[in-house]
């Protein structure tokens, strides 16, 4: 990464409603990372207008649409990506996903070595991340009965796989259980995360 004066992130709030919790953590991250001097470029996913499917896998190309164009390039342009969203059905909302689906693409996220190879080469090295990911079940039950199936999916599957190191996750909840003290201290926490940069 550049130095702090010079770090540029991408915000990706990933919850699909404008006025959810998420938002609230996502402005605190952009309050902490603007206080530390870094160029922000923040997205709400209800914001963008695309087709969430890949219709026909990497089989036959799917034409981006220019809010993915612009996606792909502020990923490109940005030393540090934080995503924040809430888990639902153990993972990411289906926007979310879907918007992964499209972006993180064979020539962009990575590509294999040659075409019977199944080794692969990180298109996105020299660039880290942060999940800050919100639910409603209790943190222990998610991570000790459940196995983080949604941090897995996105922090190793998709990127660690094209090449971000590290990738941090926090994660908050129970949401649901949570008083407006708990609710604050956590917006709190994370724009300490902001000031710091990671």
């Amino acid at each position: 990464m550049t130095t702090q004066a010079t770090t540029r992130v991408l915000i990706i709030q990933g919850h699909p409603d404008r006025e959810s919790y998420c938002t609230a953590l996502a402005e605190s991250y952009r309050k902490g990372a603007a206080a530390a001097g870094a160029e922000i470029r923040f997205v709400q996913i209800s914001d963008l207008d695309f087709n969430p499917n890949l219709a026909y896998g990497y089989r036959k190309r799917t034409e981006l649409e220019p809010d993915l164009l612009g996606i792909q390039e502020s990923i490109r342009w940005a030393d540090h990506v934080v995503f924040v969203y809430p888990t639902w059905w153990w993972t990411m909302p289906a926007l979310l996903k879907g918007m992964i689906d499209r972006v993180f693409l064979p020539g962009f996220a990575f590509k294999y070595k040659n075409k019977d190879s199944l080794t692969w080469e990180k298109l996105l090295k020299g660039k880290s991340a942060r999940l800050i990911v919100t639910m409603d079940t209790p943190v222990w039950y998610y991570q000790t009965i459940s196995g983080s199936p949604g941090h897995k999916a996105m922090k190793k599957g998709t990127l660690e796989f094209s090449g971000f190191k590290p990738v941090r996750v926090t994660t908050l909840g129970s949401v649901k259980l949570s008083t407006a003290g708990k609710r604050k201290s956590w917006l709190d926490k994370t724009e300490s995360l902001g000031r710091k940069l990671i």
